[in-house]
């Protein structure tokens, strides 16, 4: 019997079922919506609903993350930079998790200090990333979200602010083991910052790799993630 014979690789079964998990839930959501449509105005906007709302984006989120590491394990994971608008990107951005910001009843707003008003990267990519940390920084933020897109040498920096209680002291200690196992109090596993960081990788320029940091403070005290793009 040679290694073929002896089954499929444990990593390709799991790439395969996320991808039928991840059509499942896409069923799920337009069938939640659809059955959503059809109640009455009043009893749209319960308390319940946004709970799905964000679940639902929560793990389409992380099944988006567990097939993106696994392309990133067998290099089939293109990188296709290219001159994106910075205000049409952030409004999308934002667009594709209102409804979620007015079930938490949460302010987001954006603003950009750049010299160009273009970012050079990989939309698909960076926007995965973004959308996965606006949608953990909701369910942090109290009542407010800022983006903002400003320079740094010659770097592209985009910071999410929110006015949560921060990131725990044993992340911010660790945060270049950004794949740390669970935390029982948070019950994270670093698997977003993981993914974030691998994707802020890819991007290089001149021998300068992307990078992201996380840190407490910021503009609105509670706390932020920052994607650097050379």
């Amino acid at each position: 019997m040679n290694q073929n014979d002896q089954g499929l690789d444990f990593s390709t079964v799991i790439a395969s079922t996320v991808h039928d998990m991840k059509n499942s839930l896409a069923a799920l959501t337009q069938a939640h919506s659809q059955w959503l449509s059809r109640l009455p105005e009043g009893q749209r906007e319960g308390s319940e609903q946004g709970v799905m709302e964000h679940e639902f984006t929560h793990l389409n989120g992380m099944l988006v993350q567990l097939l993106g590491l696994y392309k990133l394990g067998v290099n089939q994971l293109p990188l296709c930079p290219d001159y994106h608008e910075l205000d049409d990107f952030i409004e999308a951005q934002l667009a594709a998790q209102q409804n979620l910001l007015q079930h938490r009843d949460i302010l987001a707003s954006w603003r950009i200090d750049t010299a160009s008003p273009l970012g050079f990267f990989d939309r698909e990519l960076v926007g995965s990333v973004i959308a996965n940390i606006l949608n953990n920084a909701i369910r942090y933020a109290g009542h407010a979200l800022l983006i903002t897109v400003s320079d740094e040498g010659e770097q592209l920096v985009l910071s999410i602010n929110d006015d949560g209680p921060g990131f725990s002291q044993h992340m911010l200690e660790r945060q270049q083991d950004y794949a740390q196992g669970i935390d029982a109090q948070s019950g994270s596993t670093g698997l977003g910052l993981y993914f974030a960081a691998r994707i802020a990788a890819l991007h290089e320029r001149d021998g300068v790799k992307g990078r992201i940091e996380i840190a407490n403070g910021g503009a609105l005290g509670g706390g932020v993630f920052n994607l650097y793009l050379p």
